[in-house]
């Protein structure tokens, strides 16, 4: 009989547990219809093997490897339409994002002023871009990047698992064996295939060798955006390639979940929470407004503004009955906004708490 001992003791046993258990709650989320099923299930799984004290962590080659993938997945969705719909209201799509930068921002100057955390810790803890960016750019800049790690992960988690409740709720959830408008849930021509995974790896391998700030999504997803936009290539991505990349960031995410490190942050968890609590609902409202002002159906609006990681957003957008162009357009420019102004915000911010 397989132990919690034997797993902490041997790695290759542990992977050899995770992997199939991973699937198994995968396959049973994706039976009940749920959005992201896949990323959810290796999610949930690895955050049972962290909690247990079993060390295990996804190469960062790996979670380079599925960024690249989801990189090009989102380039597929941000297609001229979307791109130029969001071009002719982009005042509105300014204040959306913008919203969510600063509410992130004023409830992260309250926990400083409350010294829930040290430093600016809490500021880049409820950054709301991609949580690996937002971890690595906040230990340049004096804040306890176990801590930070612990708030953007524990915010994805909570953000990507109502997100997906909410999309089950509201709408059917997308197969991954049925037809997407990506393409990449069958394989129509090997060259487009085998050219988007040249994009994937490539761009993604570049990007860690540059050592960019989340480049490993963002350069393949810009590349892609362009390259697909000028007509020099047909994005399609195999379903097996799909389900790779959504099982790697949902173990990356999970397995980052350490006892200790939620040991350590236990006291401050009522905060926290309460912290993203109202970051998701500053979110519903700008949904809301947006449902007003540009037509769009409720759920992509929700999915749009919701603070959640970039990439774990995607994936139930690419997931889920919605406006993935619109949602996916929404992510990137909020995204790109937090990694261009984050530095800036979190000094203003630290300035006016100290």
């Amino acid at each position: 009989m397989i132990t919690w001992n034997a797993l902490r003791t041997t790695p290759a046993l542990a992977w050899a547990v995770l992997v199939p258990a991973s699937a198994a709650l995968a396959w049973l989320f994706t039976a009940i219809h749920l959005p992201a099923a896949v990323l959810l299930g290796c999610m949930a799984m690895g955050i049972a093997f962290s909690t247990h004290d079993i060390t295990l962590a996804v190469p960062p080659v790996g979670f380079a490897l599925g960024q690249g993938l989801l990189g090009c997945l989102m380039a597929a969705s941000i297609n001229p339409p979307a791109l130029g719909r969001v071009a002719s209201a982009w005042p509105i799509f300014l204040l959306a994002a913008s919203s969510v930068i600063l509410a992130s921002a004023v409830l992260g100057w309250i926990m400083m002023r409350r010294q829930v955390f040290p430093g600016t810790t809490a500021v880049w803890g409820l950054a709301p871009g991609a949580a690996s960016a937002m971890v690595l750019m906040s230990e340049s800049y004096g804040a306890d990047v176990r801590l930070v790690a612990y708030m953007q992960y524990l915010r994805v988690a909570v953000v990507t698992a109502t997100a997906a409740l909410v999309a089950r709720t509201w709408l059917p959830a997308v197969s991954v064996t049925s037809g997407h408008s990506a393409g990449w849930l069958s394989v129509h021509h090997v060259g487009h295939v085998g050219a988007t995974l040249l994009l994937a790896v490539g761009g993604a391998l570049v990007a860690r060798r540059l050592r960019l700030p989340a480049g490993s999504m963002v350069l393949p997803l810009v590349l892609g955006t362009a390259l697909q936009s000028g007509g020099w290539l047909v994005i399609e991505l195999p379903a097996p390639a799909m389900v790779l990349a959504y099982a790697l960031i949902g173990w990356s995410i999970g397995l980052r979940f350490t006892r200790a490190t939620l040991g350590h942050a236990f006291a401050a968890l009522p905060q926290v929470l309460g912290a993203i609590a109202a970051l998701m609902a500053v979110g519903v409202l700008l949904a809301a407004g947006l449902v007003q002002l540009t037509g769009i159906d409720p759920l992509s609006a929700y999915l749009a503004t919701s603070p959640g990681g970039a990439d774990s957003v995607a994936v139930i957008a690419a997931t889920s009955a919605v406006d993935a162009g619109f949602v996916m357009t929404m992510q990137l420019a909020r995204f790109l906004m937090v990694l261009v102004f984050g530095p800036q915000v979190s000094r203003f911010v630290a300035t006016r708490a100290g």
